[in-house]
């Protein structure tokens, strides 16, 4: 029997074999040592026999088998980790979620509190624009007040916003708007602006700065009568077309004003208004154009072309005397039209 080198063996007065391992003694008797002996030849014969190659090979692919349970764990070990790590960052992440909805729900209190103080200081300036502008509209009467208004630096400004504010007010009429609720704050803003915009109109001084400074102003309000329906905010529309009449007082503003594209179109349009005020406004108007001559002479072909004779006849007939007596008038100096054309 093969040992290794730091083995020794001896043999005892018993004919016991003695083994000395590494400073240790072992005693095996010899008849133990035959029979352990036989037996390791045994397997060494019946090993082979045993160990076919169908069992080697199971035994190597249980060693594959085990490389792979054994990689499956390690992967599945990662897993949970990963779903510990991913579940740790979902309840952060929904943590930070209430945390926001708190502070959106803290943002739309604020928000309507700040959209309530809004409206009640929108409310508050519609209010006061309305009570200083109606007192400003009192005032503008008078020549001297109106000539301090335009001699102040801020009097461009003042007509800019006050155009912007006609604007926006005609913008925010609804669809089915059929009557103008002159009773409200809104409304008496926007026709005192339009009333002072007609009192300053009125002087020569007046129609100058409108005409050298503001006409912006005065296409917006053309604009808008051409936005705004029969029969709807009559007031305004008369107060914007008294303000177009007295500028075409002025020769620079009636040139302006009849000049502006869709002017006469805006002209017949509005003389279509079931409201008679507006009508007369209208004929005041085109009488304006027709008795000057250096305008008329430019425009006589636009007004041949277009104006509605069968609506001014029947306004010459209508039951409203100053209606009536303007269309018959407007009919006479027509003939004047005639000639230039």
């Amino acid at each position: 029997m093969k040992r290794g080198s730091s083995e020794r063996v001896y043999c005892s007065g018993e004919g016991q074999e003695i083994t000395e391992t590494q400073g240790e003694f072992v005693k095996v008797r010899k008849k133990t040592l035959e029979r352990l002996t036989t037996e390791v030849m045994q397997l060494h014969d019946i090993l082979p026999q045993v160990l076919t190659s169908d069992i080697v090979e199971n035994f190597q692919k249980l060693d594959v088998v085990e490389g792979i349970v054994d990689k499956k764990e390690h992967e599945l070990e990662q897993l949970r980790m990963d779903c510990e790590h991913f579940k740790a960052r979902l309840e952060a992440a929904q943590a930070d979620c209430m945390k926001e909805r708190k502070e959106k729900l803290t943002v739309r209190q604020q928000l309507n509190e700040a959209k309530q103080q809004l409206l009640q200081q929108a409310e508050y300036c519609t209010e006061m624009g309305a009570s200083v502008c109606t007192l400003l509209w009192s005032v503008s009467s008078n020549e001297e007040a109106v000539k301090s208004i335009l001699g102040s630096s801020k009097a461009e400004k003042f007509f800019s916003i006050a155009g912007q504010t006609m604007e926006s007010f005609v913008r925010s009429l609804g669809e089915d708007t059929k009557q103008q609720d002159v009773d409200s704050d809104e409304s008496q803003f926007v026709l005192a602006l339009a009333g002072i915009v007609t009192n300053i109109a009125a002087l020569a001084c007046g129609r100058e700065f409108l005409v050298s400074s503001n006409k912006v102003l005065l296409d917006t309000m053309m604009h808008l009568l051409g936005d705004l329906k029969p029969g709807c905010c009559t007031k305004l529309k008369v107060l914007m077309m008294m303000s177009l009449y007295n500028v075409s007082i002025n020769v620079k503003g009636l040139k302006y004003i009849s000049e502006s594209p869709g002017f006469f179109p805006l002209l017949w349009w509005l003389l279509n208004d079931p409201d008679p005020e507006v009508c007369l406004h209208v004929l005041r108007l085109l009488q304006s154009v027709i008795l000057e001559p250096e305008v008329l002479a430019k425009s006589a072909g636009k007004i041949r072309d277009t104006m509605p004779l069968p609506r001014i006849l029947m306004l010459s007939k209508c039951r409203n005397g100053d209606l009536q007596v303007l269309a018959q008038e407007l009919l006479e100096d027509m003939k004047v039209l005639e000639c230039e054309i």
